[in-house]
């Protein structure tokens, strides 16, 4: 038996492509994390109205023609909300949490709601390279390393992500690791709904907590036990969502 296969939807004049959920107008828009795709949010949103996009650079969507940070990646899924008829509530995991908060902030006429989780939205205190990784850098600044050498070493001491990624996406991921989102935290018009594993490595509850104090009317539900991906799977995620349906 042949499964079924879900037509894509364009947007943007096929700069960005995306998925139609449920029978009626679309009140959700879903945005997945970095290395990832709509599929994870298609399970997450399962009989609600909603769009779920393949971000720039992942499934479907072909890569940006620069390095955008968050910012630039809300700018593209702008015209996903031109597709609701009126404002959305946004769903963001991790690196789509990041293009959720700058899209609210750009747009606060057409998002309802934010419901993020798993998502940098501060910096983290990050771990000095070690000092052979320095000295070759500094050897690549003065012109005495090849850049085939100081690609090796990029990758030797990189992140998981970083070692997936080239090209241009490389170049993005980069950017937005090193963004932080204080002011546009600050200036949020619309409640936020902030549902985190109790084990998330990748964003620690405790940004969050920080988060949700810069948040003017946030509302955070911690998942035990839960990691990264858990609160994808957890009724909690769901419950936020609704309490913010039309």
């Amino acid at each position: 038996m042949v499964p079924d296969v879900v037509p894509l939807k364009a947007f943007a004049g096929g700069r960005l492509f995306g998925e139609r959920l449920g029978d009626g107008p679309p009140a959700v828009i879903g945005l997945h994390g970095w290395g990832r795709n709509r599929a994870d949010l298609s399970q997450a949103l399962v009989g609600l109205d909603a769009l779920v996009v393949d971000l720039p650079g992942f499934g479907a969507s072909p890569p940006p023609a620069e390095a955008w940070g968050a910012a630039g990646y809300a700018q593209a899924v702008i015209p996903v909300l031109d597709e609701c008829p009126g404002p959305a509530v946004v769903l963001g995991h991790s690196f789509g949490g990041r293009v959720a908060v700058c899209l609210a902030a750009q747009r606060p006429d057409r998002v309802r709601a934010l419901v993020l989780t798993g998502v940098p939205l501060l910096r983290r205190v990050v771990r000095r390279p070690p000092f052979r990784y320095r000295a070759l850098r500094s050897l690549h600044h003065a012109g005495l390393l090849s850049d085939q050498r100081m690609e090796r070493a990029r990758s030797r001491h990189g992140s998981r992500d970083y070692r997936a990624a080239s090209g241009v996406m490389r170049d993005v991921l980069v950017r937005t690791v090193n963004e932080s989102y204080e002011e546009q935290l600050s200036r949020l018009g619309c409640p936020v709904e902030l549902v985190w594993g109790e084990n998330d490595a990748d964003a620690p509850l405790e940004m969050a907590r920080r988060a949700a104090e810069l948040i003017p009317d946030a509302r955070l539900t911690v998942v035990p036990g839960g990691d990264h991906f858990t609160a994808l799977r957890d009724p909690a995620l769901r419950a936020a969502l609704e309490r913010h349906l039309p």
